[in-house]
């Protein structure tokens, strides 16, 4: 098939390099020429394992394309994605001018029956307005072409998107006919060859189905940490409670690690998402309102125990291990490691931070030289009064202490991620600090 995949972000890219990895040719359209250009030579704008290979591998078949005009590649499309951005606004809905932007350059260039799927994540009822876009510069140009729109969220992990896109666990599409939904299935048939996991829905319950989805994992998370804080109080292991519940199966084990909060570009902007369009209808999301409240404060938890134990903070030296708000992705959007060098750098601290690919984006998001940037975890440890671990790469998960008792000046650290045993931190020498 011939595809269009409009936005070349993190979705859009994996998305239509996938695609392109099952035999389809693929043009990524973005407006952003630099974006394209630096495609073009084979510089990813995102870090994903695995994916600037794949990225090379198709181009040089000639599979993948890039493009700054969707207009320019439409006319071969049998389907046109949306992948594009819709980022909060101020009230926590969704901008969503950028897809209706896509919706109605598709409606001004479109010839022949194409498809429009919108896997941008959008609030429910978004593909009304799609669809009347569409239809809005079909009318204006005078012709009858027809066409028609689907929804297809997706569910990509950073760090495992490309496992989570060829081999998914369900693939949603909502759709109004069955010419869609025949579309998609053959669109997705390679996917499928081990069992079809294709769900066929209504367009509203697919849009709905993402937001529900990532609010239920973020609001897991935040009850688990919530759990994590209580147990600290009462003397309770959290982690015993997260094993003794995670077996029961009507739970599971899942999202049920305690830590310093989520972030990223998913679930803080889903759940805002979804909480304002309850608001817009006069309902309140008042489980999911106590979920981003238990979250921000949760982003604080590690300052707040670092404060508690070194209550001078004015001139010391601390190391922060990573940077990223998960391990996998150099995305720092809504990142806990943000909110602790904040309060750092406002203590009058020195910071000294190491991740493993997050440095690039963190020197854009704070500054060549607000803090100093090392190229290894233990270089951030020299001469440090404390450590504070944000995200848990595996690297840091066995650490050579001895070399830690040698750099760092202090004897301290506060684990946001509960990486390693109490008794033996206390016994390699350290003050341990962890959630729960």
């Amino acid at each position: 098939m011939n595809i269009a995949m409009v936005g070349t972000g993190y979705v859009g890219l994996v998305s239509g390099t996938c695609f392109a990895e099952m035999g389809n040719t693929v043009t990524c359209v973005d407006v952003n020429e630099k974006k394209i250009e630096d495609l073009k030579k084979g510089i990813m704008p995102i870090y994903e394992p695995g994916l600037k290979e794949m990225v090379l591998q198709n181009a040089e078949a000639g599979r993948l394309l890039f493009s700054t005009s969707l207009a320019s590649c439409i006319d071969d499309a049998d389907v046109v994605f949306s992948a594009v951005g819709t980022p909060p606004d101020e009230d926590g809905s969704a901008d969503l001018r950028y897809v209706l932007e896509v919706a109605r350059e598709f409606g001004r260039n479109i010839k022949k029956y194409t498809l429009l799927i919108t896997k941008s994540t959008v609030p429910v009822g978004t593909w009304a307005k799609v669809k009347k876009a569409v239809q809005e510069e079909l009318d204006k140009r005078g012709v009858s072409v027809p066409f028609g729109v689907a929804s297809n969220p997706e569910f990509l992990k950073e760090g495992t998107a490309i496992e989570d896109f060829t081999k998914p666990d369900r693939v949603v599409v909502g759709v109004e006919d069955e010419r869609a939904a025949k579309l998609m299935r053959h669109l997705y048939r390679p996917f499928m060859l081990s069992g079809d996991r294709v769900q066929i829905c209504d367009i509203p319950s697919a849009e709905m189905i993402k937001y529900a989805a990532n609010s239920m994992l973020a609001t897991r998370i935040s009850f688990m940490n919530d759990v994590a804080n209580l147990c600290e109080l009462v003397g309770a292991n959290v982690d015993a409670v997260r094993r003794g519940i995670g077996s029961d199966d009507r739970i599971g084990k899942k999202f049920l690690y305690p830590g310093c909060g989520y972030g990223g570009s998913c679930f803080p902007k889903d759940v805002k998402a979804l909480i304002r369009s309850g608001a817009e209808l006069g309902y309140r999301m008042r489980i999911l309102e106590a979920v981003e409240d238990v979250n921000e404060k949760q982003k604080t938890i590690p300052f707040t125990k670092l404060k508690a134990a070194m209550p001078e903070l004015q001139g010391k030296t601390i190391a922060v291990w990573g940077l990223a708000f998960k391990p996998g992705t150099d995305d720092m959007r809504e990142a806990p490691s943000l909110t602790l060098i904040q309060s750092l750098l406002e203590s009058g601290c020195q910071v000294r931070a190491f991740d493993p690919v997050a440095i690039t984006e963190a020197k854009r998001r704070l500054g060549e030289d607000t803090i100093t940037y090392c190229d290894d975890m233990y270089e951030a440890c020299i001469d440090a009064d404390a450590l504070v671990i944000v995200t848990d790469w595996k690297q840091f998960r066995v650490p050579s202490w001895a070399v830690l008792r040698k750099t760092m000046r202090g004897r301290l650290i506060v684990d946001g991620r509960n990486l390693y045993d109490q008794e033996e931190a206390s016994e390699e020498g350290f003050t341990y600090k962890r959630i729960g």
